[in-house]
């Protein structure tokens, strides 16, 4: 079974952890490619916050990347 997580920074990655989604916060946006690195192959959806969204870059483009989407 495939897992969701919310990744970001922590304000905005919370509330997700109300209906089950694994929330890894960020302190600071630039520590989301590490985090992304991170994720196991499990993840089947990540839902990431505009600033770490823009740190990861084309890192989210790469093939064999998980399906992603960004907050509104």
């Amino acid at each position: 079974m495939s897992r969701v997580v919310a990744l970001g920074e922590e304000d905005q990655v919370l509330p997700y952890a109300m209906v089950g989604v694994e929330v890894l916060a960020l302190a600071d946006p630039m520590a989301a490619p590490a985090a992304w690195a991170g994720l196991g192959d499990d993840v089947g959806l990540v839902i990431l916050s505009r600033d770490a969204a823009e740190a990861l870059g084309q890192t989210l483009h790469e093939p064999g990347q998980p399906l992603w989407t960004v907050m509104p």
